[in-house]
């Protein structure tokens, strides 16, 4: 999946990363079932918590972006989050006797807090690109995720967060993030942001992010 013209370019230079990222065993458990479901439910609490703290990141760049068109798409994230993907979490974990309060209320693994704080402080002490940048790799990188699984015919066992994240409203969402990615860079480097100096600098922020997603696979597959 593209995603828009940016998303390519930044994917490549995240160099060996994403395909660890999107490739990784944990993914490709999910693609034939053979993850243990222990595992699964250890990830779900992991990335609800996860969840919380990005939610929060896509606020602060409501406070960030530069035009109503930016701080719309940002807030029209913050409600997926909010009443999409977090329900999907509630929901399978309900069903595994995991109630929300014990979700809120689970501790951090330290692979969750290295991530979580890294795109925090991206966008406290960044701009609005230096935290688009580092939320990307997460909604476009699950985007390209849920939509190869779902059309490689997977197993049923995990169907449902397969199907979440390769369905039509996810997929949605990734396009629009995309093309927001594609206008900040434009509206703040030019029209080629690739000859900017500060093109090399928002590289190394993505690919950053990108092995903080490896490292969370790594998390998942440790209960």
């Amino acid at each position: 999946m593209s995603y828009g013209r940016v998303f390519p370019l930044m994917r490549a230079a995240a160099g060996q990363y994403w395909p660890a990222y999107v490739d990784h065993d944990f993914v490709r458990g999910l693609k034939d079932g053979s993850l243990p479901k222990g595992a699964f439910l250890h990830y779900l609490v992991q990335d609800y918590l996860f969840l919380i703290h990005f939610s929060r990141a896509w606020a602060l760049a409501v406070t960030k972006a530069d035009t109503v068109a930016e701080m719309r798409q940002c807030a029209a994230t913050v409600h997926a989050l909010i009443d999409e993907e977090l329900k999907l979490h509630i929901s399978i974990c309900a069903e595994a006797g995991i109630s929300e309060a014990a979700l809120f209320a689970a501790e951090e693994r330290t692979e969750n807090l290295a991530y979580t704080r890294y795109v925090l402080d991206a966008g406290h002490s960044g701009d609005f690109l230096d935290l688009l940048v580092a939320l990307a790799p997460c909604v476009l990188g699950y985007g390209e995720i849920g939509a190869r699984l779902r059309a490689e015919t997977p197993d049923a066992t995990y169907a449902d967060w397969i199907n979440t994240y390769g369905g039509d409203e996810y997929q949605a969402v990734c396009r629009d993030v995309g093309t927001l990615l594609d206008d900040a860079m434009a509206r703040r480097l030019g029209d080629d942001p690739e000859a900017s100096p500060r093109w090399a600098q928002l590289c190394a922020r993505f690919k950053v992010a990108t092995r903080l997603e490896v490292g969370f696979w790594d998390m998942g597959l440790r209960p």
